[in-house]
């Protein structure tokens, strides 16, 4: 189990190509800056030593973006941006691309999605706190329903290898039952996703 909140680490789920919303998504103005720009910020208040980009579809454009965010953020030295070539396979090529980096004294990677901007950063610590405890994962929840991102502990870091298809890690969740430890949220910003551009004003 965990010691330390240092030996986390955190990952961004940023390969997709956002058909729905029409291309260039995570790019798309937010807040004064970039739809991405949010969840790297979450990422980056997370008690996580480093922080994992993945890109795929847009790469050369969403890496420039996050180094500039990471830059002006003065946490350049705790970003990795690797890309998953095989990204149009689904999150979970992604996420088997972000997991081949883990170290192996990883205690557990928190999964942040590059379109939810508005993850409240108080609840990062009580997901760490859960499974430092001995869960062996923790998500949050706001008004009984589960959001992201979640932080799915080191038993568990080996399936991240074998995912396969579009479902990322709730397959992983849910054979977890009620040994998932459910954080309450602050706010609805766990559940709060872009998928068209009309979301950008909700």
């Amino acid at each position: 189990m965990a010691t330390g909140a240092s030996e986390f680490e955190a990952v961004v789920l940023a390969a997709g190509a956002g058909r729905r919303f029409g291309g260039g998504k995570l790019l798309a103005p937010w807040a004064g800056g970039a739809l991405l720009d949010g969840a790297l910020a979450a990422a980056f208040a997370a008690p996580a030593r480093r922080v994992i980009l993945v890109t795929g579809a847009d790469g050369e454009r969403v890496e420039a973006r996050a180094r500039d965010f990471a830059t002006r953020s003065g946490a350049q030295e705790r970003l990795l941006v690797v890309h998953a070539a095989d990204h149009d396979e689904g999150v979970g090529a992604s996420l088997r691309r972000a997991a081949a980096e883990l170290p192996a004294d990883c205690a557990g990677v928190f999964v942040f999605l590059g379109d939810m901007p508005r993850v409240p950063h108080g609840v990062l610590a009580g997901l760490a706190r859960a499974v430092e405890a001995g869960a062996p994962a923790a998500a949050p929840v706001f008004q009984g329903q589960r959001g992201h991102p979640a932080l799915i502990g080191a038993d568990l870091l080996p399936q991240l290898l074998t995912l396969q298809g579009d479902a990322g890690a709730r397959a992983i969740l849910k054979g977890l039952g009620d040994r998932l430890a459910l954080v309450e949220a602050p706010d609805d910003g766990v559940l709060f996703d872009v998928d068209e551009p009309g979301d950008l004003g909700r």
